[in-house]
C-alpha cells in the first residue's frame, strides 16, 4: 500500500478539485450548469486532472522528508502545479487557491502515512502545520515565481521595504528580508482567507468545512447536497476576502484598503446565504429556488461577486475527507 499511497493522494486533490466544482447551484462560482465567458466547467476539470502529478510528487517527498521538513520544496511544489495548472488549458487562473491548500496537505498525508501506516485527522493537520512552519526563503521565492506567473494578487507587503507579488522585483525583496513562505502568507493573512488558513493549519478547513461535509453527508447520502451546503456553510460564516478585493478594488489598487472598502458587499452575501442555509438550503424547495435566484444574482456581477475562496476552501474539505475515507 505504501508504494501506491501517493497516487492515492493525486486521486482524492483530483477528485476534490472535481467535486468542488460539479457541485450546483453554488452560487456567483462556475459549475456543471454555469459558466463566465472566459472561464467554464470544462478549464476546471482540465486544471482539476493537470495538478494531480504534482500532488503525487509532494505526496513522495513528504514521506522521504520526514526527518527534514525544510527540504520538502512546498513552494517549488507549488510553482510546478500553477504552471501545470495553467498549460492545460486557455481559462485562466483556475486552480491557485486550492493549490495553495492542496500541495502541503498532500505533504502532510505522505508524512502522516509513512509515520502511522494510515491518514488520521488529528495527525495529519498536526504534520501540516509543522510543514507549514517549516517553509523556508527557497520556498518563498518559488512559491511567488508561480503567483507571478498566474498574474495572482497576494498582495503587497508594506514596511521597510514593499514586496508586491505579482512584481518582477518581488523575488530580490524576500530575499533581503529573508522572508519564508509562512511569513509571508503571515503579512497576507490580514486580508486574504487563503493565506489566513495557512497560518491557521486550515482552520476553516479542517474545523469547520469538513465537519460540515461529513455530516451532511451523512445525513443526506448525497455528495453534490453535501458539497454545496459545505460551500454554503463556509460562505455563511466567513465572508469572502475574493468577494471583498474585487469590489475593493474598483476603488483603490491597495489590497488592505480593498479589502476593507470591499467588506461589507461580503458580509451582505453572508448573511444571505446563511437565511438559505436556515430554511433548508438545498434540502428545501424554498431554498432550492434562493440559491437559484442568488446565483442569477452573483452571476450579473461579471465575476465580482464570485465566492472564490469560499469554492478553494470547500475543495480542501473535500480533500480532507477523502484522505481521511470518505467514501460516497
Amino acid at each position: 500500500m505504501m508504494k501506491n499511497f501517493p497516487n492515492e493522494v493525486m486521486k482524492a486533490a483530483q477528485l476534490a478539485a472535481l467535486l468542488e466544482v460539479s457541485s450546483t447551484p453554488k452560487p456567483g462560482n462556475v459549475h456543471r450548469n454555469a459558466d463566465y465567458p472566459d472561464t467554464k466547467f470544462e478549464h476546471f476539470l482540465a486544471g482539476s486532472i493537470a495538478l494531480g502529478p504534482v500532488i503525487r510528487d509532494v505526496t513522495i517527498n513528504g514521506m522521504r522528508m520526514k526527518n527534514s521538513l525544510s527540504k520538502i520544496g512546498i513552494g517549488r511544489y507549488i510553482k510546478r502545479a500553477i504552471l501545470n495548472v495553467k498549460a492545460s488549458h486557455k481559462g485562466g487562473n483556475t486552480h491557485l487557491g486550492m493549490i495553495l491548500l492542496f500541495v502541503p496537505l498532500a505533504a502532510s498525508a505522505g508524512l502522516s502515512y509513512v509515520e502511522n501506516s494510515e491518514v488520521e485527522i488529528g495527525v495529519l493537520r498536526k504534520k501540516l502545520i509543522e510543514i507549514l512552519r517549516s517553509t523556508t526563503v527557497k520556498d518563498a521565492i518559488e512559491a511567488t515565481k508561480g503567483l507571478c506567473e498566474a498574474n495572482a494578487a497576494l498582495g503587497v507587503l508594506e514596511d521597510e521595504y514593499t514586496v508586491d507579488v505579482t512584481k518582477n522585483n518581488a523575488c530580490k525583496v524576500i530575499l533581503k528580508r529573508g522572508l519564508t513562505l509562512y511569513e509571508l502568507m503571515e503579512y497576507a493573512s490580514e486580508w486574504d482567507n487563503i493565506a489566513k488558513e495557512w497560518v491557521t493549519g486550515l482552520k476553516i478547513s479542517f474545523e469547520l468545512g469538513y465537519p460540515e461535509l461529513v455530516s451532511v453527508y451523512k445525513n443526506t447520502g448525497d455528495i453534490n447536497v453535501a458539497t454545496v451546503h459545505t460551500f454554503l456553510k463556509i460562505l455563511a460564516e466567513i465572508p469572502d476576502t475574493f468577494i471583498a478585493r474585487k469590489v475593493g478594488f474598483k476603488v483603490t489598487r491597495d489590497i488592505r484598503e480593498a479589502v476593507k472598502i470591499g467588506l461589507p458587499k461580503a458580509e451582505e452575501i453572508s448573511k444571505e446565504v446563511k437565511e438559505i442555509l436556515k430554511i433548508g438550503g438545498l434540502m428545501s424547495n424554498e431554498g432550492k429556488e434562493r440559491l437559484i435566484k442568488l446565483d442569477k444574482k452573483l452571476r450579473e456581477s461579471n465575476g465580482i461577486l464570485n465566492p472564490g475562496t469560499s469554492a478553494d476552501i470547500t475543495g480542501s474539505s473535500l480533500m480532507i475527507a477523502l484522505l481521511c475515507g470518505l467514501k460516497f
